[in-house]
């Protein structure tokens, strides 16, 4: 299957390496080109026990792949999950800011039916937004 996952966070990266180590091709997508070069590179800023080396084995076995071109990512795959971060504001409300510009993404992106999955952290009533949205 080919999954995009949008957002290298814990959350995002640990996705992609089990799913990639599963043999699904992943891309998983990420706006900070930083982060994308860095992931490119093998390299990992957080400790997750066997997740480097799933990201290197995966990577190397051409099955993960990190970009920051959204567009790409969501029309090359079939399954879309959105994990991306959802800190909070200056009033202590969740930020849900990147969660709605990824949908708005995937959205205007999509080619074909894509199935999308909410994975990042959200407050109740969220899904119900998203779809209504969709």
């Amino acid at each position: 299957m080919k999954i995009a996952i949008v957002g290298s966070g814990y959350v995002g990266l640990v996705l992609a390496a089990c799913f990639s180590d599963a043999g699904n091709e992943v891309i998983c997508v990420d706006k900070s080109l930083s982060r994308v070069r860095k992931l490119q590179d093998g390299q990992i800023s957080m400790f997750e026990p066997s997740l480097e080396t799933l990201i290197k084995t995966n990577l190397q076995a051409g099955r993960l792949t990190f970009s920051n071109d959204i567009k790409h990512g969501v029309q090359e795959s079939e399954l879309v999950f959105i994990a991306v971060g959802t800190p909070n504001d200056q009033n202590g409300e969740t930020d849900l800011t990147d969660v709605f510009e990824s949908l708005n993404s995937i959205i205007e992106f999509a080619t074909e039916e894509k199935l999308v999955v909410l994975k990042s952290t959200v407050p109740v009533g969220t899904g119900d937004r998203i779809q209504q949205i969709i």
